[in-house]
């Protein structure tokens, strides 16, 4: 059985592969929790859905789409689409939301830091 921390490791292994993740994931992936303490989750993930509709910044709707999947598999009731995820966090009570935030820091930490081990190679 592994642990919390195994799990999101391994996650954080598996979409960081050097052939899908490029150096902008990797910036991006940095940046992302001085972004969500600064403005918060969700506001966070408006930005990446709108600037993923451009081709050249195409990282950042890869990130947001792995972040949801990522939180859709720890919280069962928050969707993994865009819309569903965004009124999740909005009905979401304070309690929720802010476990909801915590989660995404700390699968981030783990994606940053397999992003840049794998980029090392690159």
């Amino acid at each position: 059985m592994m642990t919390l921390e195994q799990l999101r490791a391994q996650d954080a292994w598996n979409r960081s592969s050097p052939d899908r993740y490029t150096k902008e994931h990797m910036k991006l992936a940095k940046g992302l929790p001085a972004l969500i303490m600064n403005s918060g989750l969700m506001q966070v993930m408006a930005f990446l859905q709108e600037k993923g509709r451009k081709k050249p910044q195409r990282h950042c709707a890869d990130l947001a789409e792995d972040l949801r999947l990522w939180l859709h598999e720890r919280f069962q009731d928050v969707p993994q689409d865009f819309d569903g995820f965004m009124t999740a966090l909005l009905k979401a009570d304070a309690r929720k939301y802010q476990a909801i935030t915590v989660e995404a820091f700390d699968w981030l930490k783990w994606l940053r830091q397999m992003t840049a081990a794998r980029q090392e190679g690159v």
